[in-house]
């Protein structure tokens, strides 16, 4: 700031070009109030070039007086800048305006290829032409007269054409016409104005909807832009709110995303001086208790929980705000195990409003109670005005109180009040409308209120508020799950070396003394969670985004590579024994959950020969596994079971690829229609037996298809029951879709598919409309199919999108095949033309003969793979649970550095469990808390029997455990 506040400036004129593509421009604006305008109020008009219909996807500017302070925000639907109310006349104008030359990257031909998403590739043409500067006398009478008029009109549209208030408006409104002299319109603006005084008088009706206005301007993280300018947007639009607030008193704004709270804090700290007077006073009211607003589909257990643990801390930490609270309006659909992590993060409510874009099937309920898997059930609010943009106008406001769907049991809803992504936040219309909707004939009652106001009055009014149950599917933008794969294997893989860097630097700060990286992790998981964003891990920003998100998660990963090994050197000592590190929550190898030692070989050796017709087959006494001359699996044989895996005549491990031309939102979407047409790449290049071991034995399969080339590489394991398939795909397709199918002979009417702290079920068929939706579905680390007493399951260490259907055999209407299908990789070409271009890594396993438990532990083992050290000697692990149903998701010191240890854990098979959970320290407590670390008294009983702390879980309960050591504080 201080450098463009310094800079040297040349003359600019109205028409001029200017900004660059991600180019900042420093105007410097000067002028004087002519003396005949004493007494009046003169404001700025500043138009950069804007174009109305786009507010928030274009420039914007923020505007400084010369020594630095911020004044307001300029954007396409808030152009002006108060200069004196009233002006003396003479006075000397000068300000500073930050102009931001943003690309429109949706335009009115939207989801084309453009090059403008990064700046490598956006040139350097001028994107804007100056249009206007100007001073001016804003007469608030004429003002206001056009906001009645707008009002009612807007109003009078709504109303039915029989009704007699809609007469009573009209006549009115003509009489109101008539007042105005078109040749002195201020002097007639007062009488014309007089006509409306009665009709804009007449109260609301008793029985009318209730509508909490909440100004709001929601702000994606990232998105069109990237994150570098989301902080100035943040900047922008926070100054226009907090100079809001001053002239308006019954206003009300909220922001969420502790992120963005820490962004202005970081690099705008005059802007966030007058946010933080404006929240102390109550009127500027953090909301969410989130770190980002976040997907809530991909995100894995910890890290949906450290989204509320880091953004409630924060609002704790910064304004004493505790919220009750979620908010996720624009979020692509929620995953089953939500309520619970909402529940144990100490917040009781939940906002959103995607769910109103699902094509097919229209939600049936506005404010309910949703039940999660573990059976939490949290106060839900989708407002019925169906945008987190609303404008006041009088269509929406009818629209709120039509389309709401629980009339008769409750009258009140919320609606999210103004210009969001930079277009300037809730505007004086806005409010202005919302002043004469307050209590309006023929309209809703508009109130602004607080979003804890509108929950508690919703919530008192519906005590008996319907319940669904599950998943609440968007049935819009599937492919979210699947595009930019770089970023979701970022992901996946910094969320598994955080859960390592926090076990091992706790053990060894336990153990041996070394020091606990707080600070390091406190900031490396905030990097994570950012990038968790609804745009970033979809996949649904521009190029630069994505980019820059891969070299962050390689720093990531480099930085969380050094603290465990730092962590696991200073365990196991000096020496040159081969150790082998097991982080995963089951024991393995002969080697226990979070502990070093020794590896031991178990079970029969490998076996491998030529198959009979080509390929081989792979044997080691559990699994029988045949891969054809085309590199297919066609016999997965359990031999135990004595059970073959793969459906009667067909080939798992195939490769398809679909044409994918979704309708429009290119990296959102993926249409049903898809499926129609479907290529099997059965060529293979070369199918060779890769290498043979009395471990191991590997096939390696080459492939090549369109432009690009694929290399797998089967694997089947001494001791294991599963085939390991690592999948290195060179791709160069576009507009194209790669699934990775596995037809299976098992016959289920429903799936198990992980999700944070659980599963859930998915039926199988589409006995209607609602399952025939769900084409497109999320898991975590594993999908399971069950008949009773045998499974399968297919686990991954990085995908999230698959689908599951059956299909008939034969003609003969008897026996159904279940295919499982991976989704890998996309080539959508808006936002990002280059979308997932170039080198990728995938690993998935096939398990035969696993059951749900199975399923749990081999999805952990892939993404948590076993590390092999040297040194002088094992060491223990921290804690051991002695039930595997009982899965440990975090082991660490506790975030307020008083060296107490914390361990999270839940129960993953979906039934009750005793667990006891015994540590490798001196124990003096235990107690459980939130996930914020604080005592709580909705955790199970625990009882305590020397280093063993024992407790009983219902199904998929998380329980966090705060242990106590007998000796004294950890290094830190």
């Amino acid at each position: 700031m201080a450098e463009g506040l310094s800079a040297t400036h040349t003359p600019v004129a109205v028409g001029d070009q200017w900004g660059a593509p991600w180019a900042t421009t420093w105007f410097k604006v000067q002028g004087q109030v002519p003396a005949e305008w004493a007494g009046r109020t003169v404001e700025a008009v500043l138009d950069l070039g804007f174009d109305e219909r786009m507010p928030g996807f274009q420039c914007e500017a923020l505007v400084y007086t010369p020594d630095g302070s911020p004044v307001k925000a300029i954007n396409p639907r808030n152009q002006w800048v108060r200069v004196g109310a009233p002006v003396q006349g003479g006075e000397e104008v000068e300000w500073h305006l930050e102009a931001a030359s943003n690309p429109v990257i949706l335009d009115v031909h939207p989801f084309l290829p453009t090059q403008l998403g990064d700046r490598d590739t956006a040139g350097d043409e001028p994107q804007y032409r100056l249009t206007r500067m100007v001073l001016a006398v804003f007469d608030t009478t004429v003002w206001e007269l056009i906001q009645d008029l707008e009002v009612l009109g807007e109003l009078m549209a709504e109303l039915l054409v029989d009704s007699p208030r809609r007469w009573e408006v009209l006549r009115a409104v003509g009489r109101s016409l008539d007042a105005v002299n078109l040749q002195d319109v201020n002097g007639s603006a007062e009488a014309a104005r007089e006509e409306l005084r009665e009709v804009l008088a007449t109260p609301a009706a008793a029985s009318a909807h209730r509508i909490s206005a909440v100004g709001h301007a929601h702000i994606d993280s990232a998105w069109l832009w990237p994150l570098r300018e989301t902080v100035r947007k943040v900047a922008r639009t926070t100054s226009n709110m907090t100079a809001l607030l001053e002239d308006e008193p019954d206003f009300i704004f909220t922001m969420s995303q502790a992120q963005q709270y820490a962004w202005i804090k970081e690099h705008r700290p005059e802007v966030y001086a007058k946010v933080k007077k404006a929240v102390a006073e109550g009127r500027f009211v953090p909301a969410g208790g989130m770190w980002v607003e976040s997907d809530t589909n991909m995100p894995g257990s910890e890290a949906m929980a450290r989204q509320f643990v880091h953004g409630k801390r924060f609002f704790l930490e910064e304004f004493g705000v505790e919220n009750d609270e979620a908010w996720l309006p624009d979020t692509f659909g929620f995953a089953a195990g939500l309520p619970q992590i909402i529940k144990s993060a100490g917040t009781k409510w939940l906002l959103t409003q995607k769910i109103s874009w699902s094509q097919v099937n229209s939600f049936p309920h506005h404010t309910f109670r949703w039940e999660g898997i573990d059976g939490t059930r949290i106060f839900t609010h989708f407002p019925p005005v169906d945008s987190y943009n609303c404008q006041m106008a009088g269509s929406e406001i009818a629209h709120a109180a039509r389309n709401f769907k629980d009339k008769g049991v409750a009258r009140h809803s919320l609606a999210p009040t103004g210009w969001g992504d930079g277009g300037g936040g809730t505007t004086r219309e806005m409010i202005a409308k919302a002043r004469r909707l307050r209590d309006l004939d023929g309209s809703p009652v508009v109130e602004w209120e607080k979003p804890a106001d509108f929950f508690a009055k919703a919530e008192a009014e519906y005590p008996q508020a319907p319940v669904w149950v599950g998943e609440l599917y968007l049935e819009l933008h599937r492919a979210t799950l699947t595009s930019q794969a770089k970023t979701k294997r970022g992901n996946r893989r910094s969320e598994q070396l955080l859960r390592e860097a926090e076990l091992w630097a706790a053990t060894a700060a336990v153990a041996a003394g070394h020091p606990y990286p707080y600070a390091e992790l406190d900031r490396i998981w905030k990097t994570v969670l950012l990038h968790q964003f609804h745009d970033i891990l979809p996949g649904s920003s521009i190029a630069w985004v994505h980019r820059e998100a891969e070299k962050t998660y390689a720093a990531v990963a480099a930085e969380l590579e050094g603290i465990i090994s730092g962590a696991l050197a200073a365990l196991a000592g000096n020496g040159d024994a081969e150790l082998v590190v097991n982080s995963a929550p089951h024991t393995r190898g002969g080697v226990a959950a979070g502990a070093l030692a020794a590896a031991v070989a178990e079970g029969t050796e490998v076996r491998a020969e030529e198959r009979a017709g080509g390929g081989f087959v792979l044997g080691n006494g559990l699994l029988r596994v045949e891969v054809d001359e085309r590199g297919l699996i066609v016999s997965a044989y359990d031999v135990a079971a004595e059970r073959e895996t793969v459906a009667p005549g067909g080939a798992a491990n195939l490769l398809q690829i679909h044409p994918d031309f979704p309708n429009m939102w290119d990296a959102w979407d993926v249409d049903s229609f898809y499926r129609n047409v479907v290529t099997d790449l059965t060529e293979a290049d070369e199918v060779a037996l890769d290498a043979v071991s009395q471990d191991a034995a590997t096939v390696r399969v080459t492939r090549s298809f369109g432009d690009s080339r694929v290399v797998q590489k089967l694997t089947l394991t001494r001791g294991e029951r599963r085939v390991d398939i690592d999948t290195e795909v060179d791709w160069h397709e576009t507009e194209k879709f790669l699934k990775a199918a596995f037809p299976l002979d098992v016959h289920a009417e429903r799936y198990a598919a992980e999700t944070q702290f659980g599963h859930l079920y998915r039926p199988t068929h589409t006995n209607t409309s609602w399952e025939a939706a769900k084409f497109e579905a999320c898991a975590h680390r594993f999908v399971h199919l069950e008949e009773p007493g045998w499974g399968v399951a297919l686990v991954n260490d990085s995908t999230y999108g698959h689908d599951v259907t059956r299909t008939v055999r034969d003609d003969s209407d008897q026996g159904t095949t279940t295919t499982v299908r991976l989704s890998l990789l996309r080539a959508p070409r808006f936002p990002d033309p280059e979308t997932d271009q170039g080198l990728h890594q995938f690993r998935y396993a096939l398990v035969p003969g696993a059951a749900i438990g199975d399923a749990v532990r081999e999805g952990h083992r892939i993404n948590l793979p076993e590390r092999r050290i040297t040194g002088g000697g094992a060491a223990a692990p921290l804690v051991t649970v002695d039930n595997d149903a009982a899965v440990v998701t975090a082991v660490k010191l506790a975030d307020d550095a008083s060296g107490e240890v914390i361990v999270r854990l839940h129960e993953a098979h979906g039934g009750r469990a005793k667990a006891a959970v015994t540590t490798g320290f001196d124990l003096a407590g235990a107690i459980t808390t939130d996930l914020l670390e604080r005592p709580t008294e909705d955790g199970p009983a625990i009882e305590l029997d020397g280093n063993t702390v024992r407790m009983a879980l219902r199904p998929f309960q998380i329980v966090t455990l705060r242990l106590t050591r007998a000796q004294g504080p950890t290094a830190g």
